[in-house]
């Protein structure tokens, strides 16, 4: 698949196939995407592979810790501004109602949509999920090395008929999953991504969603 292509095709992938995932295949993109540019090289990522006994381990971790009665972790950066203005506050507003609604899911169904959204914490049903770190004393450029190490994977993986979703839903946990990656104080969780083959059959998967045009969003200077 020539690099076009994968751009256009790449989606959030929010079912898939139990379908297992070649691992020497996913070490040899690993390989690859750590070709990614990073500021000064400084390669502030790390890259935590769950598959197999692990991955079913994860999921029944996850699955106790969401049904406890604790409070929420603290976390260790906001996913979102806290006061998210228009129009990016309409855009997400948008993408919630239209994934909802290609699950017949209504507003009013809160319990459905937690169901829903608890899915993210077994990757969708993904074979293999990732999880990326970065060292703490990094700053956000560091922060957009990691972003377009992520965006180069996901491309890599479409490329090769693979599917994948980013998952910052992770960071809401960070002191489950890194006590189970075992991870170091210095490399804080960023996010997850499930890697696998997409369930073509769930309208889930059939969502494709907007972007705004190019004249919002691009200045040409001439």
């Amino acid at each position: 698949m020539d690099i076009i292509n994968a751009v256009n095709s790449r989606q959030s992938v929010r079912d898939f196939l139990d379908q297992p995932v070649s691992i020497p295949q996913l070490k040899e993109l690993l390989e690859i995407a750590i070709r990614s540019p990073s500021g000064g090289n400084l390669q502030p990522w790390h890259i935590h592979v769950v598959s197999g006994e692990s991955m079913s381990r994860l999921k029944k971790h996850m699955q106790a810790r969401i049904s406890s009665v604790e409070n929420a972790e603290p976390t260790d950066y906001a996913i979102y501004p806290p006061e998210l203005k228009s129009p990016y506050r309409d855009r997400r507003f948008q993408v919630g109602e239209a994934l909802y609604g290609q699950l017949n899911i209504p507003r009013e169904d809160k319990a459905g949509r937690m169901r829903w959204f608890a899915r993210n914490f077994e990757f969708f049903g993904a074979p293999v999920g990732l999880f990326f770190t970065i060292d703490r004393s990094m700053g956000a450029p560091q922060w957009s090395d990691l972003g377009m190490l992520m965006q180069t994977l996901m491309l890599l993986l479409k490329g090769k008929g693979l599917d994948s979703c980013a998952q910052e839903c992770w960071s809401l946990y960070p002191k489950t999953v890194g006590d189970f990656l075992h991870l170091p104080y210095s490399q804080l969780l960023f996010a997850g991504m499930a890697v696998g083959y997409a369930n073509k059959d769930n309208p889930i998967n059939q969502l494709r969603t907007d972007r705004a045009p190019i004249e919002e969003v691009v200045a040409f200077h001439n």
